[in-house]
């Protein structure tokens, strides 16, 4: 139980619930491209970045860029925690086994893939409520048989009675796909603070500076992202209350014949500008704020 220390949980909500709050509205862009398949009764197609952001104003006033901003700082939050506390205590553990001797790359993928099951495992929920919140359209006023969801604790209410439990697992399989995500991600960070520590001749685990963690962060969500993309349009597609797929094979299947290859990278571009920002400010807050409480147990310690 010594390598389960608070401190990782504390830094992991305070840097994914930061990047939630500056960067929300570029995550609902994100989701709207994701889901848009050409087929919409809604005429929900987006034209460009900025058009999308003049549409949301004008159907929805400003405050449409904040839906599911609840469930979102809720789930970012609590996933970055728990994926930062797991992930220490896996590699911590990884790490006695060994020494003084450095965690190669399987070492970290295989403690960030226990972290990214564990964590999805647990907020698998509180995603599906956000991307409903997400994809509440202005348009759909219109439409009787259309379900409002009125915040967060509604959305419970209504996918329970309506869907009943296993709607809040709704897009779990690619979710667990997607671990891989998290995997390739913490294996590029934790291999690109290491080089750098290398090349200074200094030891592996020494803490660098901010602008070392900003390039560090950036160039590993940058990989991850591009590379495990379509699991995130395949999740977001299962979770939509607009689509009924019969499950992730059909969903696959449908993208694939009505819009090809280019239907699983739907978003792509949106996800990158949001993401890289987000993961830096994450990571930036999260490795100065798990530094500075480790630094005051210490001193309580001595």
């Amino acid at each position: 139980m010594n390598h389960f220390k608070y401190e990782f949980l504390i830094a992991g909500v305070a840097g994914g619930t930061m990047s939630t709050l500056l960067l929300h509205p570029l995550d609902l862009i994100k989701i709207r491209y994701a889901v848009d398949d050409g087929r919409s009764k809604l005429n929900l197609h987006h034209n460009g970045l900025s058009n999308t952001f003049k549409k949301i104003i004008i159907s929805e006033g400003y405050s449409g860029l904040y839906k599911g901003l609840t469930p979102n700082i809720l789930g970012s939050g609590t996933s970055w925690g728990l994926y930062f506390l797991i992930y220490n205590y896996v590699k911590a553990w990884l790490q006695e086994q060994k020494s003084k001797e450095s965690l190669g790359p399987w070492s970290h993928m295989l403690a960030a893939a226990n972290a990214g099951i564990l964590t999805l495992l647990i907020t698998n929920p509180i995603w599906v409520i956000k991307t409903r919140l997400c994809l509440q359209y202005a348009e759909e006023v219109h439409l009787s048989k259309t379900i409002k969801y009125f915040g967060m604790m509604d959305a419970f209410k209504k996918i329970s009675q309506s869907e009943g439990i296993g709607a809040f697992y709704k897009g779990l399989v690619p979710g667990l796909f997607g671990v891989s995500h998290g995997a390739m991600q913490f294996m590029t960070y934790e291999e690109l603070k290491k080089f750098y520590n290398i090349y200074r001749n200094r030891p592996f685990n020494e803490k660098l500076g901010t602008i070392q963690y900003i390039f560090c962060a950036a160039i590993s969500k940058m990989i991850a992202s591009t590379v495990t993309y379509p699991y995130q349009v395949i999740r977001i597609r299962l979770q939509d209350q607009h689509h009924n797929y019969k499950g992730t094979l059909d969903c696959i299947r449908c993208i694939w014949k009505y819009e090809k290859g280019g239907g699983y990278y739907k978003g792509l571009s949106i996800n990158l500008v949001k993401v890289t920002p987000a993961t830096i400010i994450t990571f930036v807050v999260y490795e100065n704020l798990v530094n500075y409480l480790i630094s005051l147990r210490e001193i309580k310690l001595y």
